[in-house]
């Protein structure tokens, strides 16, 4: 099983790097490989709308999503993460899933040549950090999250949100949230292995 871990924060060392970093531990332990995508390290434009990859399924912009766009598709599992930032994913992710638009038409173009309603096995996951405690904090994250895993074939399976984490080392003083992301990464391990 090949699990890619996408850190979208823009901050280094914070909660969202400490719950991925745990979620994918956890995968390690069962004995997944994985693959990690820093986002604040990478030089990704957002989707110029362009329509480069309509008829061939490949986006035609040359930056370093052109590096991971292979992950995603070796990809068994993918596990976004992202602090929340006015209710929705950072901007450095949200320019990475928006290039997500050339694996949808790449999917648009192979469904065309499918008939037998075959449905990919391939999962998403979400893990979303934020510092409120609002009742809606995660609703944007989670429909921009199932609409990028559609995007890449998979099915949104399952997420992790860890609400009134407002310092950058909230989560490395919570063990029991740690805890919890290092169990949602084996758990999710079993269900893609399974």
């Amino acid at each position: 099983m090949k699990a890619v871990g996408i850190y979208g924060s823009p901050r280094k060392g914070g909660n969202t790097d400490a719950l991925l970093d745990s979620a994918l531990k956890g995968i390690q332990l069962k004995g997944g490989n994985i693959e990690r995508v820093y986002v604040r390290d990478l030089k990704i434009s957002g989707c110029r709308s362009c329509y480069g990859c309509e008829k061939t399924g490949i986006c035609i912009v040359k930056d370093d999503m052109q590096e991971i766009y292979p992950l995603l598709d070796e990809a068994d599992a993918v596990i976004l993460a992202s602090p929340i930032f006015f209710y929705g994913v950072t901007s450095q992710i949200k320019s990475l899933i928006d290039r997500g638009q050339a694996m949808w038409a790449r999917k648009s173009l192979s469904r065309k040549n499918v008939k037998d309603g075959s449905i990919n096995k391939r999962k998403g996951y979400l893990i979303a950090v934020g510092a409120t405690k609002g009742k809606n904090l995660f609703e944007c994250a989670k429909l921009v999250a199932k609409y990028f895993f559609d995007a890449l074939d998979m099915s949104y399976e399952d997420a992790l949100f860890f609400r009134g984490m407002e310092s950058i080392d909230s989560a490395k003083q919570n063990p029991e949230a740690l805890q919890h992301a290092h169990e949602f990464g084996k758990k999710l391990t079993l269900r893609v292995k399974g």
